[in-house]
């Protein structure tokens, strides 16, 4: 059975300059009461060769968590330039959103960010010193790349293994349907 189940990513404010804050709004469902909140993180990758540039732009503990539909905006800042390398700033690198819930991720959203001037001139003469207020990021929206991970959200309850198919079968003739543009991972 599933427990947290992520409906849809929005990202808001895109394209938008390399220095302004992320924001997404991020729809989830809960078919059961959880003891402890779900942590939410945003992970800005520095560097494809190095993770020690890997910054944690924000990370925001979300409960209780109740049976339900939440939607919520999840707001964070942008990456310190100073902690990334002046030739990784310009270019493509990707951005991570994760869930966890108890220290174990569970599903993870993420997308490629493409850091460019806006401006013509500069991206044909890039100058010596990146401009931070002339850079543009442009993230991948309609491309995200989704991973789960399993999770067992109530490690006390043992189901039966009959009362599965019964969940499984009671979940299919609700006929949920996602739109074309949704996002759907569910995680046991």
């Amino acid at each position: 059975m599933s427990a947290v189940n992520l409906k849809d990513v929005t990202v808001l404010s895109n394209p938008a300059p390399f220095v302004d804050p992320f924001q997404f709004e991020i729809s989830h469902e809960c078919s059961t009461p959880l003891e402890d909140d779900l942590e939410w993180k945003l992970i800005y990758v520095g560097s494809a060769e190095d993770e020690t540039y890997d910054q944690v732009l924000e990370s925001v503990l979300v409960g209780p968590v109740n049976v339900g539909n939440y939607c919520f905006v999840f707001k964070a800042d942008p990456p310190d330039p100073s902690k990334i390398q002046e030739e990784d700033i310009i270019g493509v690198t990707v951005l991570l959103l994760t869930c966890s819930y108890q220290g174990q991720e569970f599903i993870r959203v993420g997308y490629y960010v493409n850091n460019d001037y806006e401006d013509e001139q500069l991206k044909a003469e890039p100058p010596q010193k990146v401009l931070l207020d002339k850079v543009q990021r442009n993230i991948l929206a309609d491309k995200p790349r989704v991973t789960k991970f399993p999770l067992n959200f109530c490690p006390e309850k043992n189901e039966d293994e009959e009362q599965q198919p019964e969940l499984v079968a009671e979940a299919s003739k609700k006929g949920d349907e996602l739109l074309p543009n949704q996002s759907s991972v569910e995680c046991s």
